[in-house]
């Protein structure tokens, strides 16, 4: 059974237990991914949020998911690549890392993630992909949970560049063909 797909379109139109939010450290909402979740889950979910806030880059965060098809929000905030484009890998990373562990914690089965950073936080697609499907891929080989992730791509670019790293990791016990 593949555990890792990737879905073309809305983050928020996915069936899934969970959604993560590339969120900002306020986690009141935004523009791209965020404010997307934001406006479709309605306004209780900036109210849970504003109470675990701030989040730190690398960091997540658990919320109801209220008005969502998904039960869960995941919200984590990614690096600003331009800010720090040495370290931007690593927190990168540990966004995937703390997220997942929410999952696992809560033993949430499936998760759609987007990718984180690449929209105004200025991240390279095609380097976040490779990031996103590393730390997942190595998550899943560990734990039970999730067991489904789905790479969310909004855009073509960066379903093209979740494709490619897909391909590029040679794991066809992971995906779908």
């Amino acid at each position: 059974m593949a555990r890792i797909r990737i879905a073309r379109g809305s983050i928020v139109d996915l069936e899934v237990d969970a959604i993560v939010n590339a969120a900002n450290s306020s986690l009141q909402g935004g523009g791209g991914v965020d404010g997307a979740i934001h406006r479709a889950a309605g306004p209780r979910l900036a109210e849970s949020a504003a109470r675990q806030a701030p989040c730190p880059p690398g960091e997540a965060r658990l919320t109801n998911g209220f008005d969502l098809k998904a039960k869960y929000v995941i919200h984590t905030v990614g690096p600003v690549y331009a800010g720090d484009p040495d370290g931007a890998e690593e927190t990168l990373a540990r966004c995937y890392r703390s997220s997942l562990q929410l999952a696992d914690e809560r033993k949430i089965g499936s998760v759609a993630v987007p990718a984180i950073s690449t929209g105004v936080f200025g991240y390279p697609s095609a380097a976040a992909a490779a990031v996103a499907v590393r730390e997942i891929a190595a998550w899943l080989d560990e734990h039970a949970y999730p067991r489904m992730v789905v790479l969310s791509a909004y855009s073509n670019e960066s379903a093209t560049a979740l494709d490619q790293a897909l391909g590029d990791l040679g794991r066809p016990d992971l995906t779908e063909d």
